[in-house]
């Protein structure tokens, strides 16, 4: 009981960001503790247990993802941000912003928000999700762009420079190529 007490907060507010939807965070929250209490004994001690359990808590909302996938579109969920009281900007700025995020891929999502609202450090995101810091530095990166896009009333998913194919001028066209 000790340890929801102590990760429950940081696991809800991962699910949330992530799912958008407090009822489905909860949900995910709680599968994420019942997973880690069913498995506890698979727990090596080769990362922190926060490191663990933040694992445990993405793949719930992975599978929630997953679930929601086939039964919702972006358009039809409902986003109830906690609003801060007397502060209509800051809410209205916050439901923006969590909307936007629901528009990044989640494997960008997690990245973004694990490191930009939760303050992990990135080598403690690679460790939770098993990459190299480099991929981590990538994600966010792009989750970044993404979520900029969205805001600006851009394109939902994807990067801009990586998305558009690139088309060669006249006079790229006009050059031999050195290998025919």
């Amino acid at each position: 009981m000790q340890l929801v007490h102590r990760h429950e907060r940081r696991v809800y507010n991962l699910a949330y960001r992530m799912l958008g939807n407090p009822e489905d965070a909860r949900d995910a929250t709680q599968d994420a503790f019942l997973s880690c209490f069913r498995h506890l004994s698979r727990f090596r001690g080769d990362s922190s247990f926060s490191t663990w359990l933040h694992r445990i808590a993405l793949n719930a909302c992975y599978d929630s993802l997953r679930r929601r996938r086939d039964t919702t579109s972006l358009e039809e969920r409902s986003i109830d941000p906690r609003p801060v009281a007397d502060h209509a900007d800051r809410a209205a700025a916050a439901t923006d912003v969590q909307r936007a995020l629901l528009g990044v891929p989640p494997d960008f999502r997690a990245v973004l928000v694990m490191h930009e609202l939760q303050d992990l450090p990135l080598d403690d995101i690679a460790a939770t999700l098993e990459l190299p810091v480099g991929t981590v530095k990538s994600r966010l990166h792009r989750g970044r762009v993404a979520l900029g896009r969205i805001l600006s009333g851009g394109e939902g998913e994807g990067t801009p420079e990586h998305d558009a194919p690139v088309q060669a001028t006249e006079s790229q066209e006009a050059r031999p190529h050195p290998n025919p």
